[in-house]
């Protein structure tokens, strides 16, 4: 008598269910819900099997809002950064999605190219598909979250080297990770050490202008020339080339961003001035991109990886559910040539 296996029964017309694939593998839909959930229920190795099989030979896909419907969630974050082309940003938000992938969940990321406006819908967008959770570096200190409020969705501010009161927030202390960087070029005998200033939209005080300062006042230096430009590489290169034609031309420079450093080494090169032998530079953030720039970037590194772990983790982890806090991460001085370090 002929026994049809799984394997000769034909594949149901029409969008796959459950049911069909538990029909398909001889099991239950329970079964199924525990193979595709990871749980609650362990499942035999063998039963499994024949479920992994049956969902990838009919092309099952599980439905992601009737799952988020019955579990009270959705297992998506949401993350909004300045600009992913930034390397320091897309090393941040890798380390954002590996932290939320490793508590189950999923990462929307957007961008809000600097703007206000455009940060703002980026929020509104993410409270209208209810993730659970917000990332962000925003423009301004104290961004307009109403549409997560609303909508109960907590958040974590991230870039933050000063408590926000009633938000949660991640950061590092900009002007102590700066003036480290300003007192190792001192200690290289530069008496006139400039700066290039990233600008932002919020107009507040910098805390790595406030740490370039500082080191210059314990060690009784004047202040050398400041340009303020752009975050990038193009606003490092009209920085750079500003303070080439500067009157009070300085030895070493102190960038904001590696990707200023960048833009001031290009500057540099054009115009013939060895660095670190004619200028010598320091920058912020710790990026891949500073250690293959040629020469390598002397730069402040920030501890990206804890950083994601720990804002995820006061969203979705840990820390959920918690009074908001403030939590500063220590720098660290990453050296390398360009500050005139062999």
């Amino acid at each position: 008598m002929y026994s049809m296996t799984t394997s000769a029964m034909p594949a149901p017309r029409g969008p796959i269910t459950r049911k069909d694939v538990a029909r398909y593998a001889g099991v239950s839909t329970a079964v199924v819900s525990y193979v595709v959930n990871g749980g609650p229920k362990k499942v035999a190795p063998a039963t499994e099997a024949k479920v992994q099989d049956a969902i990838r030979r009919l092309g099952y896909r599980p439905n992601a809002a009737a799952r988020a419907l019955k579990l009270g969630s959705s297992e998506t974050l949401g993350l909004i950064i300045p600009d992913n082309t930034n390397p320091f940003f897309s090393l941040f938000a890798h380390a954002v999605e590996d932290a939320a992938e490793d508590l189950g969940y999923a990462l929307v990321l957007s961008n809000s190219d600097g703007n206000l406006a455009t940060e703002r819908r980026n929020i509104k967008n993410l409270a209208a598909r209810q993730v659970d959770g917000v990332l962000l570096a925003s423009v301004l200190f104290e961004p307009d979250l109403e549409a997560l409020e609303t909508a109960d969705i907590p958040s974590v501010l991230l870039n933050q080297d000063r408590d926000a009161p009633g938000f949660n927030s991640i950061g590092v202390d900009l002007a102590a990770g700066a003036k480290m960087a300003v007192q190792h070029l001192i200690s290289h005998g530069h008496t006139n050490i400039g700066l290039a200033m990233g600008t932002n939209v919020s107009g507040t005080l910098d805390g790595r202008e406030v740490g370039w300062r500082e080191a210059l006042r314990d060690a009784g230096l004047p202040e050398g020339p400041i340009i303020y430009s752009e975050f990038t590489r193009p606003g490092g290169y009209a920085a750079g080339q500003r303070l080439l034609a500067s009157v009070n031309r300085p030895t070493a420079i102190f960038a904001s961003s590696d990707m200023q450093g960048i833009g001031l080494l290009r500057a540099f090169h054009e115009a013939g001035v060895a660095v670190p032998g004619g200028m010598a530079i320091a920058s912020f953030d710790g990026s891949v991109e500073a250690e293959y720039s040629w020469p390598p970037l002397t730069t402040v590194e920030q501890p990206v990886a804890a950083m994601a772990e720990a804002a995820v983790a006061a969203l979705v982890g840990a820390g959920r559910g918690e009074k908001p806090r403030h939590r500063i991460f220590p720098t660290t001085l990453h050296i390398r040539q360009s500050c005139g370090c062999p």
